[in-house]
């Protein structure tokens, strides 16, 4: 008898319809996935930013560092 509160209403998933209780595991699946996503993005742009400071110590210096602020 898990309870839920959407849009401020409490409701008891024991007695959502089959089509709702399907609707709501896909909803939990999103955001699972939405937040595993955000802290895959977040451990790349440190990784970059790692690279970034790599690539800075390997450049040559005539190269204006403060302008690697690049896109591929």
């Amino acid at each position: 008898m898990a309870k839920i509160s959407i849009d401020g209403t409490e409701y008891d998933t024991d007695h959502l319809s089959d089509k709702a209780k399907s609707e709501l595991n896909a909803v939990i699946y999103c955001d699972g996935e939405i937040q595993r996503l955000q802290m895959r993005v977040a451990a790349l742009q440190t990784a970059r930013g790692a690279y970034a400071t790599a690539l800075r110590g390997d450049l040559p210096m005539s190269f204006p560092t403060e302008t690697l602020n690049f896109k591929m």
